[in-house]
């Protein structure tokens, strides 16, 4: 077992253990340097100097949306059982006239022409971000809450998605697909902290305490393709998640459906990173982050502002991030 200490520069890391042979047995989840009370983890360095400091370097008024489409048949977790992304028309102009569930007859339900929409959806489907609750250790989750005592019926009562703030701070993104000169990584290829580091170097930026990091694998480009974008995934390993949180990465974000690579490349836990950075190190993750037009434009530091949907107790929710270029 190898620990791993706090710097001053890392303050949101987490005294936590990290292995990559560790077994379910021996993982446990980390506690908070913000006190027994935190639920957010490395957002604890967010606040006003550091969103002002960012803003202040926005350079061009070109806005990067980072989120994909919903609709359905779009990728998601239900190949383990979770509802599939759904909408329906609860109202329709010609319902309404038929019906007139607002009492108002004919004429005045053909003059104004309503429409309604709902929808049903997992919360970890499409562009979306991981509370620190998702994942947990041995009936554990960040901080030591047990998951008998704080998770209910109504959601989670510590460690909910409404916890977060709106994230606002310097993003980075490490182009690893560029970098090996892919369009996409190999099926299953798990990415290494010298990816992370080589990719870095050849673009010329650093990962900074407080940044926001975007990891592109070029999955992206298969999101149409439900089955091809889901199947034996790139992504990141345990050794590089650490690495990008030892450097102070308040979220890590993927273009694909996993975090992790898949399949696993540790025997004994099926979702190392997900496990590690968000019960162990308290480090939000997030998936199917669309990076195609930053890459396309060479565009690897940036403002990157987004605010998860504040839904009571749930363990993640979708978001819709931009990022705009940054002197």
């Amino acid at each position: 077992m190898k620990p791993w200490i706090l710097s001053a520069t890392a303050a949101a890391t987490l005294i936590a253990v990290s292995c990559a042979s560790a077994t379910p047995s021996t993982e446990q989840v980390g506690h908070s340097p913000w006190g027994p009370a935190d639920e957010i983890g490395a957002l604890n360095k967010l606040g006003p100097a550091s969103t002002l400091a960012v803003l202040s370097r926005i350079s061009s008024g070109k806005v990067y949306d980072l989120s994909v489409e919903y609709f359905v048949g779009m990728p998601s977790y239900y190949f383990l059982g979770q509802p599939r992304y759904q909408i329906w028309n609860v109202h329709t102009p010609q319902g309404t006239i038929v019906d007139d569930p607002n009492g108002l007859g004919k004429e005045k339900n053909s003059l104004v022409t309503y429409s309604g929409s709902a929808i049903s959806m997992y919360v970890h489907t499409g562009t979306h971000i991981d509370a620190l609750s998702h994942f947990g250790l041995n009936g554990h989750i960040y901080n030591g809450y047990r998951t008998d005592e704080q998770l209910g019926d109504r959601g989670w009562r510590k460690a909910g998605v409404e916890k977060y703030p709106p994230i606002i701070a310097r993003g980075v993104l490490l182009d690893v697909a560029r970098y090996k000169g892919v369009d996409v990584l190999p099926a299953s290829y798990g990415i290494t902290a010298d990816d992370l580091q080589q990719t870095a170097a050849a673009q010329g930026v650093t990962v900074e305490d407080g940044d926001v990091v975007m990891v592109r694998t070029g999955r992206m480009q298969w999101f149409r393709e439900a089955e091809k974008y889901m199947r034996d995934t790139p992504g990141l390993t345990r050794e590089s998640a650490n690495h990008l949180a030892d450097r102070g990465a308040i979220v890590i974000g993927v273009d694909n459906i996993s975090t992790d690579v898949g399949p696993s490349q540790e025997e004994n836990n099926w979702v190392p990173v997900h496990s590690a950075m968000l019960s162990q190190r308290g480090v939000p993750i997030m998936q199917n982050v669309n990076l195609e037009q930053l890459a396309a434009d060479r565009v690897y530091k940036f403002a990157w502002i987004g605010a998860p949907l504040k839904l009571r107790g749930a363990d993640g929710a979708p978001m819709r991030p931009i990022a705009l270029p940054i002197r």
